[in-house]
């Protein structure tokens, strides 16, 4: 059975430190009063720990995923996998990587999907999710 697999892949530029950015990615409560995407995150941020994300995507049905963390790195990296309870039929590898440049931070936001669903539910259809909740994102660390 073959599995169908695409990413997308995002960045901005902030103009705020790595540091700030990752504080404001860190505070998972706050996430609802600044993401329009990601519109409510609990759980804590170690490897294996699960989260709960409330996810609200532009033209589809609102859903919560419990994705597992698999890395962080405070002040560089955060990545998680969700995945639909039957195996194989979809996962999403979401990951936020900040780089110091000069002037700020790059943020590249990306999630790399795997699965049989995948052509039901292309990624680029979420680009416009990825880029409002990058610019909240970046209007949030620059008004501090």
């Amino acid at each position: 059975m073959p599995l169908f697999a695409a990413t997308l892949a995002t960045h901005v530029l902030i103009e705020a430190p790595p540091a700030h950015v990752w504080a404001i990615l860190a505070n998972l409560p706050e996430w609802a009063s600044w993401n329009p995407f990601i519109t409510a995150m609990a759980g804590d941020l170690r490897r294996g720990a699960r989260l709960a994300a409330r996810m609200e995507p532009r033209g589809r049905k609102p859903m919560t995923m419990r994705p597992v963390v698999l890395e962080v790195r405070p002040g560089a990296s955060l990545v998680w996998r969700g995945r639909l309870p039957v195996p194989g039929l979809f996962e999403g590898t979401h990951s936020f990587s900040l780089t110091a440049v000069p002037g700020g931070t790059r943020l590249d936001h990306a999630e790399a999907f795997r699965g049989l669903l995948v052509p039901f539910a292309p990624p680029e259809g979420f680009r416009a999710d990825f880029d409002a909740m990058n610019a909240a994102l970046k209007a949030r660390a620059e008004a501090a």
